[in-house]
Parts: structure tokens; C-alpha cells; sequence
């Protein structure tokens, strides 16, 4: 399956198996698309960037919106084996534990593809930090929406951490995550807040 297919699947209501997470990391993929067009639109002229530094920002955010897309994948995927894992056996106490296993195997595998992405989300809205104010003036509405979108991707992504952390008995695991989703929410020193 590929990011075409996930985004069918999302625009249909009948179909279960694409959630929100996958439609998160679209939403960053697209706001990486949108700030790499904002960056090769800035170059021959004088925003306050080179236009070396404009194609290195317009490389950095190609590369975003590809690994968000197979991201976008990647969560449709862990999604399935969860559903994988629940359906095993539960007739007798090792049948029990195996499966008990397994959904915390899934569960792991769940809340870390969101926390990836939302990673990514996060370095796309930095990418629009360093345009904002140093690039083409026409294409100041589209960067402003890829700041959204990568914003609201992050936020989705991490949404998608906490609502699988409960398949995760073990609590120093869980943790963990807990950690590492809440320091994404804390701005960064750099970041513009007026963003």
C-alpha cells in the first residue's frame, strides 16, 4: 500500500481501517510539500536567505513529506496489527499471556510510528520558522498553511500515542512515551511564537 491508497481510504467513511493518525502524518507530509514550494519559490532573489540555503530547506522538506507519507503507511500497518493481536486465541491461560503479549507488542509499535511522525511534523513547522519573514512575500498564505498543517499533523500524531499507550502494561515503557510525546509539545527556544 502507498500514501495514494492510505488517502482514498481516509476520504472513505465506510472504510475502518485508516484513522487519524495516518491522516496527521498526510497532514504534515503536505505542509513539508507546501514549505519545500515556499523555499524554490524564494530563490533568485534577495529575502534574506541564498539560494543555496533556500534548495538545502526545499531538500530537507522533500525528504519530510516522503517519510511522512510512508509514515502515513506505517500507521495504517501497526493499526492492522493490532487488530491482528486481538484476534488471537484466549482460551487458556497461556493462550492468555501470548495474546496478552502480543497486544502489548502491538501497542509499542502503535504509539511509536505516531511519535516518528510527530517528530517530523515538528521539524517541518522548524523549517517554517526559518522562512518566515525570509521568503518570497507571495507565498506568505502558503507557508502560513504549511505551519497549520504541521502543527495540527504533530498534535494528531501525538493524539495517536496517548490514545495507544492503555495496550501497554508496562509502565516504565509507557513512560517513556509519556516523556518523550510531552516534551514535543514544549516549544522550542527558537521557534517563533508568533507562529
Amino acid at each position: 500500500m502507498n500514501y495514494h491508497q492510505i488517502l482514498d481510504l481516509i476520504l472513505d467513511s465506510r472504510d475502518v481501517t485508516v484513522g487519524g493518525g495516518s491522516a496527521s502524518a498526510l497532514a504534515g507530509a503536505m505542509a513539508a510539500g507546501l514549505a519545500g514550494m515556499v523555499a524554490r519559490l524564494s530563490t533568485g532573489k534577495e529575502y534574506g536567505l541564498t539560494d543555496e540555503e533556500y534548495l538545502t530547506l526545499a531538500e530537507r522538506a522533500d525528504g519530510l513529506s516522503r517519510d511522512l507519507g510512508d509514515g502515513a503507511v506505517r500507521d495504517s500497518e501497526a493499526f492492522l496489527k493490532i487488530k491482528q493481536a486481538y484476534a488471537l486465541p484466549k482460551g487458556t491461560p497461556e493462550e492468555k499471556a501470548a495474546r496478552g503479549e502480543a497486544v502489548q507488542q502491538a501497542g509499542i509499535a502503535a504509539a511509536t510510528v505516531p511519535l516518528e511522525n510527530a517528530r517530523k511534523c515538528r521539524l517541518v513547522t522548524r523549517a517554517c520558522a526559518e522562512l518566515k519573514g525570509k521568503s518570497n512575500p507571495n507565498t506568505a498564505s502558503d507557508l502560513q498553511i504549511a505551519e497549520q498543517f504541521s502543527r495540527a499533523g504533530m498534535e494528531g500524531c501525538l493524539l495517536n500515542v496517548f490514545a495507544n499507550l492503555p495496550l501497554i502494561k508496562d509502565q516504565t515503557i509507557r513512560a517513556g512515551f509519556e516523556v518523550a510525546a510531552g516534551a514535543l509539545k514544549e516549544p522550542e527556544h527558537h521557534e517563533n511564537p508568533a507562529l
